[in-house]
């Protein structure tokens, strides 16, 4: 790679921070340092055409967890850290609208829904009966019961007779929201240069040598918004994990709005306007779906369309438009990862899936963890 002086001038010169991602972590983190730091110099380096995991890639769910992930993650997580997990994708999901705007994100505040398939009767019996407890436990946050049953309304079948209702759940466009970002960067002065590919990085005493191939550059402070190809700078702490998601074509006088839940938040759905958005699977094989690759397999594939055929859909003809995947970064425990590596290189990584709620918050917390 070879660079004009302008080019090394103007990009690569004096640069106080280099962030790595440009997905909703890594430009809140932009935006962050530069309400902090007006005259820095602020980078971002992005592998992908656009953002290359998840942010461009999710169902657009404005979510913070449905009964059966919290009773799950009750049994691996004191109630103290579930509900500060449940506050900090609450509070993301805020900062994230007083950002952007509804009006940008197109926020649809239709509700969220949890289904149960008949063959799921003792998951369902279970968060039927944590139902009171799990409200208590979020009463501090939402001073509300968020939680509640309902019959199912939209001629599902082949799932238990109520679902569970939460009304502060919405949607979001994906799209609007990551290109408004992208705006609101680039009018702030941040560079964001794409298709770049750190291989690798050296500390030194005054700051970091960035590598991207035959080329290498300074800067004082390195930030990883990588999320789920964070595996290698937290040393097996995030490991990728992909999502397949498959869209239909438009379908006549569809009467499903919201977002769905089915299977402990395995598979998800929506609509977007008059089509059906899918997605998820990967329990169907845990150890294929580590992987950073972005195709799609036949069993998932098949098992989604499955599900549209015999639940979501029955007896109503569709195609399928479209498929895709994205890739999130999980871990053992659901707390991101937002720390320093060394004296001048941070992460903020493993958002476990709830991207779009916490990813907000987490750019906020990196930024923060600089001090000049």
């Amino acid at each position: 790679m070879q660079f004009s002086f302008w080019e090394l001038k103007n990009w690569f010169t004096k640069v106080d921070y280099t962030i790595v991602g440009s997905g909703i972590v890594g430009l809140h983190c932009a935006l962050q340092l530069r309400d902090k730091y007006p005259s820095a110099k602020i980078l971002i380096l992005e592998k992908g055409v656009l953002p290359q995991g998840a942010s461009t890639k999710n169902a657009g769910f404005a979510c913070f967890g449905s009964v059966s992930e919290i009773v799950d993650d009750l049994r691996s997580h004191t109630e103290e850290e579930v509900l500060q997990l449940v506050q900090k994708r609450w509070n993301g999901l805020q900062l994230l609208r007083r950002r952007i705007g509804d009006e940008v994100l197109d926020l649809k505040p239709f509700g969220g829904y949890e289904l149960f398939l008949k063959e799921e009767e003792s998951t369902y019996h279970e968060c039927l009966q944590q139902l009171p407890f799990i409200n208590e436990l979020l009463k501090p946050l939402f001073k509300n019961e968020v939680f509640s049953k309902e019959v199912n309304r939209f001629a599902f079948q082949g799932i238990q007779d109520c679902v569970l209702f939460n009304p502060y759940e919405a949607q979001i466009d994906t799209g609007n929201m990551i290109q408004y970002l992208l705006k609101l960067a680039i009018q702030q002065d941040v560079l964001i240069l794409n298709q770049q590919t750190v291989t690798s990085y050296v500390e030194k005493r005054e700051g970091v040598e960035v590598v991207l191939g035959d080329f290498s550059f300074s800067t004082n402070k390195l930030l990883f918004a990588t999320n789920g190809f964070a595996g290698e700078i937290t040393k097996g702490e995030v490991k990728p994990a992909r999502a397949q998601v498959l869209i239909t074509k438009p379908i006549p006088n569809l009467e499903i709005m919201g977002t769905f839940h089915l299977d402990k938040g395995y598979y998800y759905f929506r609509n977007f306007e008059d089509r059906i958005l899918l997605g998820g699977g990967r329990n169907l094989d845990f150890e294929g779906e580590t992987t950073t690759s972005f195709d799609q397999t036949e069993r998932i594939q098949n098992k989604l369309e499955q599900l549209l055929t015999s639940v979501i859909l029955p007896n109503q003809a569709f195609e399928i438009e479209q498929r895709w995947s994205g890739i999130m970064g999980v871990g053992k425990q659901k707390k991101p990862i937002v720390k320093q590596l060394s004296e001048h290189v941070y992460c903020g990584v493993r958002l476990g899936g709830m991207g779009v709620a916490i990813g907000s918050i987490v750019g906020k917390e990196l930024a923060d963890l600089i001090e000049q």
